[in-house]
């Protein structure tokens, strides 16, 4: 299963709401996954397999795989962004 944090500033709306996308295109395409909303600090020290977030955010996390989204909310844009992306840590997440 693929252990995925959704990140935003304060992780108050933004991150919970990119979750609920990110858990919907994941079931729509069968990829087992477990998504978490936090906190950009939160997420910092927070094990995981992915991080989606903005571009803003995403230069922070070195040495971990960070996938980047133009939208919070808007689920088109969102798969366009991060499907190839969930697909194949999906993939090497099973291979583990």
């Amino acid at each position: 299963m693929l252990n995925i944090i959704t990140v935003c500033g304060n992780g108050i709306g933004s991150s919970l709401m990119l979750k609920m996308k990110i858990e919907e295109i994941c079931e729509e395409n069968g990829i087992a996954a477990q998504v978490e909303s936090l906190d950009f600090n939160a997420a910092q020290g927070h094990p995981c397999d992915l991080i989606i977030t903005v571009k803003e955010l995403a230069y922070q996390f070195e040495g971990k795989k960070v996938g980047i989204v133009r939208s919070y909310i808007n689920k088109k844009k969102i798969k366009e962004d991060v499907l190839e992306l969930l697909q194949s840590s999906a993939k090497e997440a099973a291979e583990k």
